[in-house]
């Protein structure tokens, strides 16, 4: 995120575990369901030979999991970095299972990822990669089996290879085997907007449950990328004061407010915040730290820790990031009384929206955006009372309460389905 990220101890794995044990005991989760849910359904791990533009033949490792399909074809993005691991694939992979679940659409978990550094190739090995990973992945993807999404450093570009390798391979179009596709070739009206959207519909919600009138409020949000940028601009069309964002360069301060309007403008001109006079430049450790109300962390995982917990100060924290709060922080937090919406409900409205996409593909019928808006909202906001409702119920935190609806639902369905 910038040149101080906090890390945490915990690897995402083990952060998911840690929570999932929590839930699964106020569940009650009887031994044949706990392990089967415990690991991952399938892995698949392949070895991709791409010619560079050099000549040379470079071996590219790429993952695939999926954790459940019990409530539908496994559902999750493809993320392109150095830092992919197993690991890492497999918690993300299980935090799809959740939120999937806690949003009531029927999919599954899945994730995946390639070991590479994008920002070092050329569009033309960027694009045999893709394809090759499509090729290797044929038989694991498909529109009722496995359908994946953009997620670190890819986008609608790379999903538009996997289609075509895809749809080639398999002899005919087949559009509903990925979401996050350009419009063009099926994509869905709103689902660049859909997770930052999806924040500010619990951020909304979260307040009007806590008395607080948005026109009251400052926020601050960490990451300015697609959904830190769209939480800030839709949260402040609540009313809510922006008075700190932050990118790769650093964090920008205004007590006065941040005209986010701007700050768009200015990072589609330079590619970043890097100058940006609209606050005073301070570093991540002190934009996570500031005086304010609400806490949008929108970058990376493991943002929040047991090393830093102790000095946040907003009163609210809505996750717009996969992972930000280690799970070591979370008693820190919940002793602050400061309420957090968990990742797996938060920014969940992605997801939802690439629901739609997928909806649309398989009817040839396309919505127009308020429709697709209309019916993400209503479903960001029925998941939020639902899991809102548990915690009261339970006595839990936000994100125990999250993790008690979903692993409930597909332990129920489980449970129909039968283990054998």
């Amino acid at each position: 995120m910038s040149n101080e990220t906090i890390h945490s101890n915990l690897n995402p794995l083990d952060s998911m575990m840690k929570r999932f044990d929590e839930a699964a005991k106020i569940v009650g989760l009887d031994d044949s369901v706990y392990n089967t849910l415990k690991f991952p359904a399938k892995i698949v791990t392949v070895h991709l030979p791409v010619i560079m533009d050099n000549g040379k033949v470079q071996v590219f490792e790429g993952h695939r999991v999926q954790h459940s399909t019990t409530l539908g074809p496994s559902k999750g993005g493809i993320r392109y970095s150095m830092d992919v691991s197993l690991d890492e694939v497999k918690a993300l992979a299980a935090w799809m299972t959740w939120k999937t679940a806690v949003v009531g659409i029927p999919y599954g978990g899945g994730k995946g990822g390639i070991k590479c550094d994008p920002k070092n190739m050329s569009k033309g090995e960027l694009e045999r990669l893709t394809r090759a990973y499509a090729a290797a992945m044929s038989d694991v993807f498909g529109p009722d089996k496995d359908i994946p999404a953009p997620d670190m450093n890819t986008g609608q570009q790379e999903m538009a290879w996997i289609v075509d390798e895809y749809s080639k391979i398999k002899g005919q179009y087949t559009p509903a085997v990925i979401t996050g596709k350009p419009i063009s070739m099926g994509g869905s009206l709103g689902r660049v907007e859909a997770t930052g959207r999806g924040v500010m519909v619990c951020t909304r919600s979260a307040l009007a449950k806590m008395g607080l009138k948005p026109e009251e409020c400052t926020c601050v949000v960490q990451g300015f990328g697609n959904v830190g940028s769209i939480s800030a601009k839709l949260i402040e069309m609540l009313g809510v004061k922006i008075i700190g964002i932050s990118d790769v360069t650093g964090g920008y301060y205004n007590p006065k407010g941040i005209r986010v309007e701007e700050a768009i403008a200015y990072t589609r001109a330079n590619g970043n915040l890097g100058g940006f006079t609209g606050g005073e430049k301070i570093n991540n450790a002190q934009l996570l730290e500031l005086e304010c109300d609400i806490l949008v962390p929108a970058a990376m995982e493991d943002q929040i820790t047991d090393k830093n917990a102790a000095n946040i100060k907003a009163k609210l924290i809505v996750e717009g990031a996969n992972g930000p709060t280690s799970a070591n922080a979370d008693k820190i937090l919940n002793d602050k009384g400061i309420i957090v919406v968990p990742d797996i409900l938060a920014n969940a409205g992605g997801v939802t929206v690439s629901y739609f996409e997928w909806v649309q593909n398989r009817m040839g019928y396309f919505w127009t955006e308020e429709r697709v808006n209309r019916r993400a909202d209503r479903v960001m906001k029925s998941a939020f009372d639902v899991v809102f409702d548990t915690g009261k119920k339970h006595n839990v935190s936000l994100r125990t309460a999250a993790y008690v609806v979903a692993i409930d639902k597909v332990a129920t369905t489980l449970k129909f389905r039968g283990v054998f």
